[in-house]
């Protein structure tokens, strides 16, 4: 089927466009008017289908997933606040988007759901607060969590019967997927016969088909050479490669596949989702090795630290953590509320990327005279740390990202990698957006700049004082000298005022701070100086 008629199955979503930015979509959701905020659901329900549809459907989100989480959090504050006002599409009720007309329907005998976010830790405790409430317990019961890795891919259910697979269907909307049976069957990570003895008759497995970013890359390097349409993404790489009409296209992409639960089973004699888990280990079925039995929610929460400081280090991608209730029967008690379970939440990572705009581009001259563009950002708060710069790396990143002045740009922050830009939104360009001149000669020193294989260098040498300044930052660091006491805002003042002109000079401050008075610099002090002749 064409695009267009593929498109024409979903008419709300092909009707919308992006409204513009307005003031009512930045007021404050206390300050609205209950008209207000009748207009807001209204314009919420359309815009969040229309992103659930690009991300569900089309494997091409247009937004950054902290940018999705805030519409869907605003439309859930305006909800609580004007309960009467709640629509019949809310995406309050709903889980992801309607199944494709290219795949055939699968209808999901148990609905799958979506996960109750959580932003801090805070809102994990009052969530499990709420769970105990409503089983009549103590508040001081010790509930056992099971915690697990939060995988960033496409969701699937795997249906087996008599232990054989015979369906595997996406999540769709949460209650209608798309049969993906013949592509399925080419993932090797998928069982199509379990393992072991005592599994039920009739078994829904359900997980997660995701790419590891090194074969992410790896893909996306062949895709290029071939002269083929790159991915954004290793989520966007395994949805796109698993929906996909010629299984054999599905065959040659390295997708993987980890289990995180179950829907329906015709018997279930576990007690626990850990001990269910070990069962489905021995059928076959890949689990997580991060998955941790936790005594609590402080030791729930000390797991989602470790996570997030090692998330980085993985070879594949997770946006958070997800948190069950161990006991099955505390979690048939407790059931679900709209689209979620109550014994469930997904404590999710602060974001690591960001959208802003890029306000201009300048260039940073290197001590060895790399010419290094450096995009200058509107203020965006990435994962608590608000990001003003972003490296561009050299000029055939700024071609390769199609990047111009004025662009909307998707930035990221990771660890402690200097933020750095990885998409430029193209379809928000605006009509002023400029492009950029490399320069052909450096910014500081007038000198030429010539081709060194990626690299554009100043020839101007030591006569360049950008490469001089850079060069005695270099000596002073920790990976030569370590003179503890002289960072870079104090080399470029005692260069800027010719206090030290070489290396050399660095030695003979003192000697020569009756003259210079380094005490009674701004920025400076008696104890500052101090420590550093002491260094």
């Amino acid at each position: 089927m064409s695009k267009k008629a593929d498109d024409r199955a979903h008419p709300a979503v092909e009707a919308f466009t992006v409204p513009p930015d307005d003031p009512l979509r930045r007021k404050p959701v206390l300050a609205l008017t209950e008209e207000e905020a009748r207009t807001e659901l209204a314009r919420l329900a359309r815009e969040i289908a229309y992103h659930d549809y690009l991300y569900y459907t089309k494997a091409q989100p247009i937004i950054s997933d902290a940018e999705y989480d805030a519409l869907r959090a605003r439309n859930t504050a305006i909800e609580k606040r004007f309960p009467h006002l709640v629509r019949p599409d809310s995406p309050s009720k709903r889980v992801g988007a309607p199944p494709s007309e290219k795949f055939r329907k699968w209808r999901h005998r148990i609905p799958m759901l979506s996960l109750e976010d959580a932003f801090s830790d805070e809102e994990v405790r009052a969530f499990f607060d709420r769970a105990l409430r409503f089983l009549g317990l103590d508040p001081a019961t010790r509930l056992e969590l099971t915690a697990e890795p939060k995988f960033d891919g496409l969701s699937i259910a795997l249906i087996y019967e008599d232990g054989r697979l015979v369906r595997a269907a996406t999540r769709g909307d949460g209650y209608e997927g798309e049969d993906v049976t013949a592509n399925a069957m080419t993932i090797g990570d998928i069982p199509k016969a379990l393992a072991g003895s005592g599994w039920p008759r009739e078994l829904e497995l359900r997980g997660e088909v995701y790419m590891r970013k090194s074969d992410f890359l790896k893909l996306n390097a062949e895709q290029q050479a071939r002269g083929e349409t790159t991915f954004a993404n290793p989520r966007n790489a395994a949805a796109g490669s698993l929906r996909q009409l010629d299984p054999a296209v599905t065959a040659a992409r390295p997708l993987r596949f980890c289990c995180w639960g179950w829907g329906y089973a015709s018997t279930w004699p576990f007690k626990t989702q850990w001990e269910a888990y070990a069962a489905i280990r021995e059928w076959g079925a890949p689990l997580s090795p991060l998955n941790r039995l936790c005594a609590g929610v402080d030791e729930a929460l000390a797991y989602f630290r470790d996570m997030q400081a090692r998330r980085a280090t993985l070879d594949f991608d997770i946006d958070g953590v997800v948190f069950k209730i161990d006991r099955l029967d505390y979690q048939r008690r407790l059931g679900e509320v709209e689209r979620v379970p109550r014994w469930a939440v997904a404590r999710k990572f602060p974001a690591h990327r960001a959208e802003t705009i890029l306000k201009d581009i300048i260039i940073q001259v290197g001590r060895t005279g790399a010419l290094t563009p450096v995009a200058v950002l509107e203020p965006v708060n990435i994962g608590g740390v608000v990001v003003q710069r972003a490296s561009l790396h050299n000029k055939d990143e700024i071609e390769r990202l199609g990047v111009m002045i004025g662009d909307w740009v998707e930035v990221e922050r990771a660890g402690d990698v200097i933020p750095h830009i990885v998409r430029v939104l193209k379809d928000r360009r605006p009509p002023d957006a400029k492009p950029f001149v490399f320069p052909d000669h450096c910014p500081v020193c007038g000198s030429l700049a010539v081709p060194d294989g990626a690299i554009i260098r100043c020839t101007g040498g030591l006569f360049c004082p950008a490469q001089r300044v850079e060069r005695l930052r270099h000596f002073v660091s920790r990976h030569a000298f370590n003179i503890e006491g002289l960072g870079d805002k104090q080399i470029e003042t005692l260069f800027k005022r010719g206090a030290i002109r070489n290396p050399a000079d660095i030695f003979t401050l003192k000697e020569r701070n009756d003259e210079l008075k380094l005490e009674t610099w701004e920025g400076w002090g008696e104890k500052s100086v101090q420590n550093l002749f002491a260094a």
